[in-house]
């Protein structure tokens, strides 16, 4: 591992750490994924309400993350 790819590492886990509300999206066989991060509930219970909206199918809740080992597939506010 370099140097960049270790600070990188860190610099994800920092950020990880300032937004630890999360939405995640149930999915089949028990899996689950973290769909946006942010740093107070509010904001991420507004973002619950569009997603829920757009795909009533979905399974989606809101979670307070204290691990900060899985990186987000987009960004919150």
């Amino acid at each position: 591992m370099s140097i960049n790819q270790i600070t990188e590492e860190c610099v994800v886990t920092y950020k990880n750490q300032l937004s630890p509300w999360c939405i995640i999206r149930s999915l089949p066989d028990l899996q689950q994924n973290i769909v946006a991060r942010f740093r107070r509930r509010n904001d991420a219970e507004s973002r619950l309400k569009i997603l829920q909206k757009l795909t009533p199918n979905a399974a989606f809740s809101i979670v307070f993350d204290t691990s900060s080992n899985d990186s987000p597939q987009s960004e919150g506010k």
